[in-house]
C-alpha cells in the first residue's frame, strides 16, 4: 500500500486545527497535508508535527483572498508582487515544517486568454526558481471546474506543457485521482504515462468526494497500481468524510 496523509482541512474537523496533527497520529497516520497554514504560527504547527513523528507532505501558497472567492494569484499579472511575497512567506512555514513540496494554485482565469497563460508562466517561473534554491519541488494541479468554477488550471495537458516549458526538474505535477477521473478518465493509463512527472498523489471517492472506498473508482486496484508502478511519495486522503473521520477510517484499517 502507498504511504497516505491525512488531509486535515478536510478530515479531523472534529478537531481544532493543531489537535488535528494529534489526532490524525493516534488514527495511524505517519503523514499530513492541508491547504494553508498560515492562520497558525510555523513554530505551532512544526511542534506538532515533531512530538506526533509526522511528516509533512504538502501545503498551498498563499492563495489571495480565499475568503473573498480568489483561488490563487499565478494568472493576474497585477498581482505578480504579492505572489512573490506569497512565496517568500510559505518558504517560512516550509523551512519550520521540514514540507518539500508546495502548491501553486492558479487562481482564476481563462486558459485561452493569452495575457493569463503569459502571467501563469511567469509566476510558475518565479515560485520555480525560488523553492528550487531551498530544494523543495514547486507542483501545478488540474483541478476541476465543478468544484471551483472558472479555475484557470483544468486540463491535465496544459499542467504537462507548463511543466516541460519551465524547464526546472523540481516543476512537477500534483495527481489529484478525483479530479482526473471528472476531467478526462482514463486514470490508469494516465498514471502509467505521467508517473515521471507526478510528485504527490491525492485521492477520494468520485463523484462525492467521500471516502476511497466505492463508488466510480476501484482504489484498491489504483493504489495497487502506484505500488507497481514503484511509487514513492504519498497519497493525500483529500475527502469529506462521510461521518465522523475515524468511523470511516475502514478502507486504510481493513476493519
Amino acid at each position: 500500500m502507498p504511504a497516505f496523509a491525512a488531509n486535515l482541512t478536510m478530515m479531523f474537523t472534529e478537531w481544532p486545527f493543531l489537535d488535528r496533527f494529534d489526532a490524525a497520529a493516534d488514527a495511524g497516520f505517519r503523514a499530513v497535508e492541508y491547504l494553508f497554514p498560515y492562520d497558525h504560527a510555523p513554530d505551532a504547527i512544526a511542534a506538532r508535527l515533531e512530538r506526533n513523528g509526522l511528516t509533512q507532505a504538502l501545503f498551498n501558497l498563499p492563495p489571495g483572498d480565499w475568503a473573498a472567492g480568489e483561488r490563487g494569484l499565478a494568472v493576474l499579472a497585477e498581482r505578480f508582487d504579492e505572489l512573490c511575497s506569497g512565496v517568500e512567506r510559505a518558504l517560512d512555514y516550509a523551512g519550520a515544517t521540514g514540507c518539500r513540496r508546495l502548491h501553486l494554485m492558479a487562481g482564476l482565469g481563462s486558459a485561452a486568454d493569452p495575457a493569463a497563460l503569459a502571467s501563469y508562466r511567469r509566476a510558475v517561473r518565479h515560485a520555480g526558481e525560488r523553492l528550487a534554491e531551498r530544494g523543495i519541488e514547486l507542483l501545478l494541479e488540474p483541478i476541476k471546474g465543478r468544484d471551483m468554477p472558472g479555475y484557470f488550471l483544468t486540463d491535465f495537458a496544459l499542467a504537462e506543457r507548463i511543466i516541460a516549458e519551465s524547464g526546472l526538474p523540481t516543476v512537477r505535477l500534483q495527481f489529484d485521482i478525483y479530479h482526473r477521473q471528472i476531467l478526462h478518465g482514463d486514470v490508469t493509463m494516465a498514471l502509467r504515462r505521467l508517473l515521471p512527472l507526478i510528485a504527490h498523489v491525492q485521492i477520494a471517492s468520485v463523484p462525492s468526494r467521500n471516502e476511497p472506498d466505492g463508488e466510480e473508482l476501484n482504489c484498491p486496484i489504483l493504489f495497487a497500481e502506484l505500488d507497481r508502478l514503484g511509487y514513492g511519495g504519498f497519497v493525500g486522503c483529500e475527502y469529506r468524510p462521510r461521518g465522523a473521520t475515524l468511523d470511516g477510517l475502514g478502507w486504510l484499517t481493513g476493519r
